[in-house]
C-alpha cells in the first residue's frame, strides 16, 4: 500500500498543502497541490504522513516560481482525472508563462468548441495541480477574470506576478 505524503509550503498566496506518493530517489509524485480555502481543495487525511524533506525540491521550484526566477516547472506529478480531463489539463501546460487564453482557445484546443466550452470550464475547474499546472492563464474571451477554484483575487496575483494582467487572451 502506498503511504500519502504530504507538506505545507508558504506563499505570497497563503499556504500550499501538497500532497503526492513516494517515489524513486526520495521524491514524491505530486498528486495535488491546494491553497488555503480553496473550492475542492485537498485536507490532510487520516494516516497522511508529514514528510517535508521529500517535498523539498518541489518547494524550491515555488518558491523561485514566486520570486520571478522560474517560468516553468519541472515536477513530476501523477495522471488523475477523466480522459477528458487529462487532455484540458494538457493543454493549460501549454500555455506559456505572462500569457492568456480563453476558454473558448481550449475548447477548440481539445476538439471541444462552443458548448464545450462550458466542459472545459469544469475540467478547469477539477485541476488538482493550481500554480504548476496555469489554469489561471485562462480567462474570459473578453479578457475578465473568470472562475479560480482559490479566488480570483489570487488569480489576479498569479497573472500580476507573471506580467499577463490587462491584455486580451492571445
Amino acid at each position: 500500500m502506498t503511504r500519502t505524503l504530504y507538506t505545507h509550503v508558504n506563499s505570497p498566496l497563503g499556504a500550499l498543502l501538497l500532497v503526492g506518493q513516494a517515489a524513486d530517489g526520495g521524491h514524491v509524485v505530486l498528486r495535488s497541490l491546494s491553497l488555503e480555502g480553496q473550492k475542492g481543495g485537498a485536507v490532510v487525511g487520516e494516516g497522511w504522513v508529514r514528510a517535508d524533506a521529500a517535498f523539498a525540491g518541489v518547494a524550491g521550484q515555488l518558491d523561485a516560481y514566486f520570486a520571478g526566477r522560474r517560468t516553468e516547472f519541472d515536477i513530476p506529478f501523477a495522471e488523475t482525472g477523466t480522459d477528458f480531463q487529462r487532455k484540458v489539463w494538457r493543454a493549460l501546460e501549454e500555455i506559456p508563462y505572462g500569457t492568456t487564453v480563453s476558454y473558448g482557445d481550449i475548447a477548440r484546443r481539445v476538439g471541444s468548441p462552443g458548448a464545450g466550452v462550458r466542459a472545459v470550464g469544469t475540467a478547469i475547474g477539477r485541476n488538482p495541480l493550481l500554480v504548476v499546472r496555469p489554469c489561471h492563464r485562462v480567462i474570459g474571451a473578453d479578457g475578465s477574470l473568470r472562475g479560480y477554484a482559490a479566488g480570483l483575487d489570487r488569480k489576479e496575483r498569479l497573472l500580476g506576478l507573471e506580467g499577463a494582467l490587462g491584455g486580451v487572451p492571445g
